[in-house]
């Protein structure tokens, strides 16, 4: 692989990183439409394009999760009776949505990601927050959001962070323990992500040679590091930058980002 790409994917781990630290924001986002437009450079089918990009970026949520997680932890943010409940439904959710993916077109996945992601966007710019106005269902009910959660999360490689802390704060979770709680769900839905694309991918014929199912592990094992090592910059920075309008210029770019994602696939 030429040394272009290596310096294309630790840019792009270390800029995830950043944006994650300093707007508290998953890296789907920003991986996948990046991703399918390296992937087009460097000569991928068309028809993996989208699932190669969402099968990596899912991979390399795993280790900012943890991180992420276990911070949450020490600071006592983490409602883990809330996690025992969602994760059966998260796990589940997401695992079969994989499955779904490998199903549909790269068409498909593309217009259904920048979908998703021009209504975060909107959601970001117009900082709709949901009252807190009920309490949690019970345990089959939490599961079965759960379930909701991890098969968007999959579609579109997101920690579930955007869709488990504003079901979470509607039913009077404190902001700060929705935020723990969601990291911590962010792990089972990297991990049954990662490894249902990779199961899906194995025997996919027309993948690069370095991939491993749906996750390309150049990619994966540059951009992860990095991630980690700029994540702590970016939280630092969110004390000295304005982070409000950043989340706007953030919002824009993601809707520029998600858009730029379609036009590849379809002009590949």
């Amino acid at each position: 692989m030429d040394i272009i790409w290596w310096l294309a994917y630790v840019a792009l781990g270390g800029f995830v990183g950043l944006m994650a630290g300093l707007l508290g924001i998953g890296g789907g986002g920003i991986m996948v439409p990046i991703l399918t437009s390296l992937f087009v450079l460097q000569g991928v089918p068309h028809e993996h394009l989208a699932h190669l990009a969402l099968g990596t970026a899912m991979a390399a949520i795993i280790p900012a999760s943890t991180a992420s997680l276990l911070s949450h932890h020490r600071h006592g943010a983490v409602r883990w009776d809330i996690v025992r409940f969602i994760t059966p439904g998260i796990l589940v959710g997401t695992f079969l949505a994989t499955f779904i993916a490998a199903l549909l077109p790269t068409h498909g996945l593309a217009i259904f990601f920048a979908c998703f992601m021009v209504l975060m966007s909107l959601q970001m710019l117009a900082n709709i927050k949901p009252k807190p106005s009920r309490g949690l269902p019970g345990p089959l009910g939490v599961s079965g959001v759960g379930l909701g959660i991890g098969g968007i999360s999959a579609l579109v490689a997101i920690g579930g962070g955007s869709l488990t802390v504003p079901f979470l704060t509607w039913c009077n979770v404190k902001l700060p323990r929705a935020i723990g709680t969601s990291a911590a769900v962010g792990l089972p839905i990297a991990v049954a992500g990662a490894l249902g694309y990779i199961i899906n991918g194995w025997s996919t014929q027309g993948l690069p040679s370095a991939a491993l199912g749906y996750v390309y592990l150049p990619a994966l094992l540059l951009m992860a590091p990095f991630s980690i090592l700029t994540a702590p910059i970016g939280a630092k920075l969110a004390h000295r930058l304005p982070v409000k309008l950043l989340k706007q210029v953030f919002a824009f770019m993601l809707m520029g980002l998600a858009l730029q994602m379609v036009y590849a696939v379809f002009a590949a």
